[in-house]
């Protein structure tokens, strides 16, 4: 089995887009593939389909409704707010040794030619509950890890921010994504650029806007 932890240098950066391409590409060769999006924050239930949940089953071609997304995404809320802050507003704690035997449950599922994406929430120190945050999630899976970063005004300083932060814990990307922001100021290959010279060695990788099939093809190849 390959797995991946995605996850990204902040909110809204891509982080569904690129798992939901990298599930659709496996699909098409024809690997066993499986997601989770375990926790879910801003979550409407009237509109499974377009939560990054239901993307993932859409990727998948497996069913958006309630059964779907009981299995890849247990834990649900409506604040649009950090997974610790939304569940407090239910009333609710989101349980820290489940959510990581869930994922290693899923995982050791999988077939050893499938493919398994687990996909964070927000960026690399979003708050799980009061004493974990996606750090340490990440860190007590030891999947490789994806960092999806964005082509916006500020990404070179907030993804040099988030490596700094994952080196201080003794973990690193097994690549960055570069997931290409409307209006990115500059041209995507001179961010690439500047990055592969603050993060000598490290893999940086593109995709695209409307990228496809063989873009995607392409990211995958180099993983």
């Amino acid at each position: 089995m390959t797995g991946y932890f995605v996850t990204a240098t902040g909110t809204d950066i891509g982080k569904t887009y690129v798992s939901a391409n990298l599930l659709h590409h496996w699909r098409r060769e024809q690997r066993p593939v499986a997601a989770l999006k375990p926790v879910m924050s801003g979550f409407d239930p009237n509109a499974i389909g377009a939560s990054d949940a239901g993307q993932l089953l859409l990727a998948m071609d497996a069913p958006t409704d309630a059964g779907g997304l009981n299995l890849i995404s247990p834990w649900r809320f409506a604040a649009p707010l950090s997974p610790d802050m939304a569940a407090a507003r239910e009333g609710k704690t989101i349980p820290y040794d489940k959510l990581v035997a869930t994922c290693r449950s899923v995982a050791g599922m999988m077939p050893e030619d499938g493919r398994l994406i687990i996909e964070g929430v927000g960026g690399v120190f979003v708050p799980i509950d009061d004493s974990h945050t996606v750090m340490d999630w990440m860190r007590d899976l030891g999947l490789p890890i994806l960092l999806v970063a964005g082509s916006y005004l500020g990404t070179i300083s907030h993804t040099l921010s988030a490596l700094a932060a994952m080196k201080l814990h003794r973990l690193a990307p097994h690549a960055i994504i570069i997931n290409e922001s409307p209006l990115s100021p500059v041209p995507v290959a001179e961010t690439i650029d500047v990055l592969q010279r603050h993060a000598p060695g490290q893999r940086i990788l593109l995709l695209n806007r409307n990228a496809s099939h063989a873009d995607v093809a392409v990211l995958a190849g180099q993983l």
